[in-house]
This record gives structure tokens, C-alpha cells and sequence, in this order.
């Protein structure tokens, strides 16, 4: 070997650049780099949504009170035994700022309550749905064939039938409780989220790495665990906050028909008693009037939220 010739690298050791007279190109700083910049890019644009900072701002406060909802109001005021001198059906007031109900609670009191098992059930549904919809998604994308049809029929089968009749049904056969909410919601609305990452299945195994892999011998744990499910994992996360919407719409009104725990705090059994003492019609308008703009509230700023989010990582969406 001349002494002109470059000595070859070592295995392990770090590339060089020619361009720069052999200097060390250090691949994982460079990545966490380019994943900075990215994050980076993706919160100004998400700053610059001003729909989207209000309601991530409204979500936040939501979250807050459910958290801090024992400090704010203990248990003590949702107890009928200690309202026996508070008001009924008292209007909204400087002592009663929502009103109360035909107990004598606050109002104000039950939505704080309320807002922890209605966010949570969302959310918890949401994250059921979403890995659900996530692995027959790719498995429908991926896999030809028999196995493949079968997969497509099962979805298929899911978007014809009507999801919040299939949540009655599965509430009215199982205990009733929080978490029998939760299965009945997410085991009936996965499907739209198993078309959406099928699609975007379909239009990655279809680039050139993807073959390249199957080329050197990749299995299929391989190419669906490393190539496709990162793939499509930002398209996921996006459809989940527009997906939380729907959850806690469904939780209202499976409570709302006198599906959900009646022992538990939630904005609709709020709305199912203001129904039972026909609130409506009787002039309780704070009864509810409350719990809807409460509901109305996180929901749209869930879908604010999801919506700036699929235009950060489809980029089409954002002149729209």
C-alpha cells in the first residue's frame, strides 16, 4: 500500500467524509439532530395555528380541574346526605355559579367530578381503538392472499354495522362499570382507523426500501415491526385526538341512556338525570345546558387539535 493510499476504515469505526479531509460523521448526532429540527419546525407550525393553541389550551384546563378536582370540591359535596339545606333546582348565582340539581349538589361540582371519568374513558377507548385499528390495519395492507381478504372482510363487516348499536348491546350485556364503557367503545370503533393505516400501508410497502428489504431476506415481523408500523405511527397519532372526540360522545350518550355506572360522576349521566326530571321542559335550562357545553368544548378542541396535527404531517392539508 503506497503511502498516498488511505488506510480502509476499521469495522465500527465512524465514517468519514471526503469532502471535509477525512473528518468523523458522527450518524446518531446527525439523527438526533434532524429529529430536533423537525420537532422544532413541527411546534412552530403548531404555534402558528391559532385555533389549535386554543384548544390545546382548553384541553389543558380540562385535564387540570379533573386532576385537581379532590382539592377543588371533595367527595363530601357530591354526598346527598350533606345537602339536605342546599336549594333545589337553584338557578345560577353568585352562590351557586352553575346551579343545582333536584339534590342540592352544585353543578359546578358534579362537571369537575364528571370531567375525570369522561376524559378518561375517551381517552382510555381511544387508545383501545387506535391499537386495534393500527395491527389490522397493517395486517390487512401487508398480507395478500387469503389471510388478507378474511382481514379486509372482518373490517368491512365493522364499518356497515352501526358502532353505537353495537356499544348498547356489548353495555347491555356486560357488568355495568367504567371499564365495561371502555371495551364497548373501542371494540366498536376501530375500523375507520383500520382503513386509514391499511391505505397508508398500502402506499409504503409500495416504496423502493421496502422491496430492497425484502430483497436481503427481511421477515415479515421485520419489515411490519421496523419499516411499516413507523411508517404509519404520525398518521395514527393524528387520527387519535380526532378520534377522542367521538369516545367521549359515545361515553355521554351510552350514559345518557342509563347504559354507564350510575355510582360514577360523568357528564352524561349529568344529562341522563336532567332528562329523568325533564329538565327541558321544566325550565332547569343550567341542567343542561352545563354539561352540554361541556362535552361540546373538549370535543371540539380535541378535533382543533387532531386537525392541526394532520395538516403538520400532511402537508397538502395545510393551504386548505
Amino acid at each position: 500500500m503506497s503511502a498516498n493510499t488511505p488506510a480502509e476504515a476499521a469495522p465500527g469505526s465512524p465514517d468519514r467524509d471526503p469532502r471535509d479531509g477525512g473528518a468523523a460523521i458522527d450518524g446518531a448526532k446527525l439523527v438526533r439532530e434532524r429529529r430536533l429540527n423537525n420537532a422544532k419546525r413541527n411546534w412552530a407550525l403548531f404555534r402558528s395555528d391559532a385555533p389549535a393553541v386554543v384548544g390545546a389550551l382548553v384541553l389543558l384546563f380540562f385535564v387540570v380541574i379533573a386532576l385537581a378536582a379532590p382539592l377543588i370540591a371533595p367527595a363530601t359535596m357530591l354526598d346527598v346526605t350533606q345537602q339536605l339545606e342546599a336549594p333545589r333546582y337553584a338557578p345560577p348565582s353568585l352562590d351557586h355559579p352553575l346551579g343545582t340539581d333536584g339534590l342540592g349538589r352544585e353543578l359546578w361540582v358534579r362537571i369537575l367530578w364528571g370531567a375525570r371519568v369522561s376524559i378518561l374513558v375517551g381517552v382510555a377507548a381511544t387508545v383501545m381503538s387506535m391499537v386495534i385499528g393500527t395491527i389490522m390495519g397493517l395486517a390487512a395492507g401487508h398480507f395478500s392472499g387469503l389471510f388478507g381478504g378474511i382481514i379486509m372482510r372482518i373490517i368491512d363487516f365493522f364499518i356497515v354495522l352501526p358502532s353505537l348499536l353495537l356499544a348498547i348491546v356489548l353495555s347491555s350485556v356486560l357488568e355495568r362499570g367504567v371499564f365495561t364503557i371502555v371495551i364497548a367503545i373501542g371494540l366498536t370503533s376501530w375500523a375507520s382507523t383500520a382503513r386509514i393505516v391499511r391505505s397508508q400501508t398500502l402506499s409504503v410497502e409500495s416504496r423502493l426500501y421496502i422491496e430492497r428489504a425484502r430483497i436481503l431476506g427481511a421477515g415479515h415481523r421485520h419489515i411490519l415491526f421496523r419499516h411499516l408500523l413507523p411508517a404509519v405511527m404520525p398518521l395514527v397519532l393524528a387520527n387519535t385526538t380526532l378520534t377522542v372526540g367521538g369516545a367521549i360522545i359515545a361515553e355521554s350518550t351510552l350514559s345518557f341512556l342509563g347504559l354507564g355506572d350510575t355510582s360514577k360522576e360523568s357528564w352524561g349521566t349529568i344529562l341522563k338525570n336532567s332528562m329523568d326530571v325533564s329538565a327541558a321542559t321544566s325550565g332547569y335550562w343550567w341542567y343542561v345546558l352545563t354539561p352540554g357545553i361541556a362535552i361540546l368544548l373538549v370535543v371540539l378542541a380535541f378535533t382543533m387539535v387532531g386537525r392541526a396535527l394532520e395538516a403538520i404531517i400532511n402537508p397538502a392539508l395545510r393551504s386548505r
